[in-house]
């Protein structure tokens, strides 16, 4: 086996070598970068722009425009559907970049798709949902479509001399390079598309006041837009809050954003509330995985479930409402804070003559008049010359007609066939057209009849002719062509808007507080850190409370579901939570773990849970080395809505215990020497920062530590007075046989 050679100067040099047969491969070539980007990166930028990516001044890019004139050969303006797949094949004529790419083209211009306002094909099948990414559109194999009604507006008079046709890719047919429609199509639908370093983003507006603008503007070219054309109008409906402002800017200049919120309905027998329109910018998915964020986060905390029912008669998003919230509140908060209202930017960047330029309203309607002017002019002018030649062989005819018998005796004194035209042009003083024409009348022609209907012919078309002049003529005329048609158009097919505008909005305020429902709740706290929120009144139906296998209720609290919640760690740090946090549970259940539900770090353990009502009493933390801090719990109200204070406590010293009381009580101290202290809370001076070391209260022999502090119990103590103190700090007192027997049995 030959072994390759090595690369030598001589091989690198000389590109024919070692078997290269591609002039110039391997070679360096020195260029300047600017060259390189003007020869090969802006041929593609301008492709993109021209042919792919931003609509021209008829609405459609290349792709819309090569589909819809495939399916207008194929005859799918009238009769029934045909297979989906029918179409793309044949419009791989006109677009080879395969058949994917093609029916995605038709899904969205499909009725079945719900992308657009003013749908071009009729759809039979499904053809998916632009608000649902779930819903996916089905192979094309088993789709059916025809072109829409409104389509036939597209085509009028397309093989009139319109517009302009060129070869297609492979110069076997011809396309048209516009479509002369009749309405100005560019603003009817949405239409977006990125190109190489520009977008076009195009709203839709409702097409009875296009048209109606659009007259409008043709009658007064000074006319106001916005007196006629309200606001933006989309195919998903809701809520297009009307800004004066923003939308003369985006009427002026073609940029500016259009905010639409969704639209609702609440079921009072239900509590729920049931989203059927959202903006044209999101979808069910992206509405729902927000709001499921926010509810695990407890940034909201109104709603019990969010369901997608979204089914054959349309989307539907339902969201079952907790006892006593208001729906029209709550969806104030989520428009803020979801997609339920979003903005829709302009950016109307629209070809006009091969030049990409971003226009505002009036100007596409003014380019657009401009367009449909030329239109209608030369389809006047083609049908004008039709006319022209139609009259110019009539009029040929007339003079043979007038001598019939001449006419004959030419041709039958002709010997050659080929001569009767020519003699024909001599004898009657007329050209080979008018010749040509007489020569091929039949014999069944030759009759009185026929020449008083072909002469009468010939005054209808005098007239005609005069009056397709006197239009070309007048612009004025051709104006009133147009207006005419737009009427038309409008009549047809124009309906009620479906986004309603709101001139009146309310607005989310982030400082509002948030109502919660009150009503008396039980909290049952494990030994292992779990917390299981009851309903009070529903506590008497209910059985013992579940734990886990070796853990144990440690604490019951009867609260209201408006109280707070402090949760102390291991770390000297609080977490703060209110009761509504927690949902409503069952005694089957084992509740929620507390340090999953705060957010705790994942070594970090909860030593003491408080429930707080209002911010009135104190915290008593005890420390090994006999030290007592009282702490006003007023030092851990906060104004925001933050859920961890650090520094909740002194971390010098290891905690022994601690309790929360609203108001001076008395509290027993045990120490692991045996002895115990009675202390009075009274006697603490309350300190307003959180992490103070405490007072020593209880001293402590050598190798003995404070081992646990409990409340005290009225007569636990046979003489309590043995275990009180007048100063402080105090060694405490070594219980008798019958104060552990008191409080034992206690």
């Amino acid at each position: 086996m030959a072994r390759r050679k090595k690369n030598t100067p001589e091989t690198a040099v000389n590109p024919l070598a070692d078997n290269v047969h591609i002039q110039g491969a391997g070679s360096i070539k020195d260029e300047q970068v600017t060259d390189t980007l003007k020869e090969n990166f802006m041929p593609y930028a301008m492709s993109v722009i021209i042919s792919r990516a931003i609509p021209e001044i008829d609405g459609f890019k290349p792709s819309h425009r090569k589909l819809l004139y495939t399916m207008y050969n194929m005859g799918l303006l009238q009769g029934g559907t045909v297979k989906s797949a029918n179409i793309v094949g044949r419009t791989m004529q006109l677009n080879p970049h395969g058949d994917a790419s093609i029916y995605e083209t038709m899904i969205r211009l499909s009725r079945g798709n719900e992308s657009l306002l003013y749908p071009y094909v009729e759809s039979k099948g499904n053809f998916g949902k632009a608000y649902s990414k779930n819903m996916m559109y089905a192979a094309s194999r088993y789709t059916e479509a025809k072109l829409a009604p409104i389509s036939k507006e597209l085509f009028e008079d397309i093989n009139k001399d319109t517009v302009d046709f060129v070869d297609n890719y492979d110069n076997t047919m011809k396309e048209p390079t516009l479509l002369p429609v009749t309405f100005p199509s560019i603003l009817s639908n949405v239409t977006t598309g990125i190109a190489v370093g520009m977008a076009s983003s195009i709203a839709s507006f409702n097409l009875g006041e296009l048209c109606e603008t659009t007259i409008a503007l043709i009658k007064n070219p000074d006319h106001e837009i916005s007196e006629t054309l309200l606001a933006p109008d989309f195919v998903g409906g809701g809520y297009v809050i009307y800004d004066k402002e923003e939308f003369e800017k985006i009427y002026s200049t073609g940029r500016g954003s259009v905010k639409v919120r969704a639209k609702y309905t609440y079921d009072k027998s239900y509590n729920c509330i049931d989203i059927t329109e959202i903006p044209p910018t999101t979808t069910s998915e992206a509405i729902i995985d927000k709001i499921v964020e926010l509810v695990k986060s407890n940034k909201v905390r109104e709603l019990s479930d969010i369901r997608d029912e979204t089914d054959l008669k349309g989307l539907r998003i339902t969201l079952d409402l907790k006892r006593g919230t208001d729906p029209d509140k709550l969806m104030a908060k989520l428009y803020k804070m979801t997609p339920l209202e979003d903005a829709f930017s302009c950016n109307f960047n629209v070809l006009i003559k091969g030049t990409p330029k971003v226009l505002g309203v009036n100007s596409i309607l003014k380019e657009w008049i401009d367009f449909r002017l030329e239109c209608v002019r030369r389809r006047t002018q083609f049908t004008l010359n039709k006319k022209a030649d139609r009259l110019h062989l009539l009029e040929g005819l007339e003079k043979i007609l007038l001598d019939i018998d001449k006419a004959i005796k030419i041709i039958r004194g002709t010997e050659s066939e080929s001569d009767v035209v020519p003699n024909l042009m001599i004898g009657f003083g007329i050209d080979k057209l008018q010749a040509e024409f007489v020569a091929e009348i039949k014999l069944r022609h030759l009759n009185k009849e026929y020449i008083l209907k072909r002469t009468k012919d010939i005054e209808t078309l005098k007239k005609e002719i005069a009056e397709l002049e006197g239009i070309l003529a007048s612009k004025n005329k051709l104006k009133k062509i147009i207006i005419k048609e737009l009427t038309e158009v409008s009549a047809k097919y124009s309906g009620e808007r479906k986004t309603q505008i709101l001139y009146e909005v309310e607005q989310f305020d982030d400082n509002a507080v948030v109502e919660v429902p009150d009503y008396p709740v039980t909290l049952f706290i494990t030994k292992e850190g779990y917390l299981n929120k009851i309903r009070t009144a529903n506590l008497r139906m209910s059985g013992d409370q579940k734990v886990k296998e070796g853990d144990e209720v440690q604490r019951v609290f009867e609260c209201s579901n408006r109280d707070e919640i402090l949760a102390f760690t291991d770390k000297a740090q609080v977490y703060k939570a209110k009761v509504d946090d927690f949902a409503d549970s069952k005694a089957s259940l084992l509740g929620t773990y507390v340090a999953t539900k705060l957010g705790m770090e994942p070594d970090e353990k909860t030593v003491y849970i408080c429930v707080i009502h209002e911010y009135k009493g104190y915290m008593i933390f005890a420390f090994e080395n006999g030290k007592i801090a009282k702490v006003d719990i007023s030092a851990y109200q906060t104004k925001t809505n933050r859920k961890k204070l650090l520094k909740a406590y002194s971390d010098k010293v290891p905690l022994v215990a601690c309790e929360y009381i609203e108001e001076d009580t008395e509290l027993v101290l045990c120490s692991s020497s045996g002895r115990m202290l009675l202390l009075n809370t009274g006697a603490l001076a309350a300190k307003t920062t959180k992490d103070t070391i405490g007072v020593s209260v209880m001293t402590q022999k050598k190798k003995h530590v404070l081992e646990s502090m409990h409340f005290y119990q009225e007569g636990e103590f046979e003489k309590a007075w043995r275990f009180r103190t007048k100063n402080l700090p105090a060694a405490g007192a070594l219980p008798s046989p019958a104060d552990n027997t008191a409080q034992i049995t206690f």
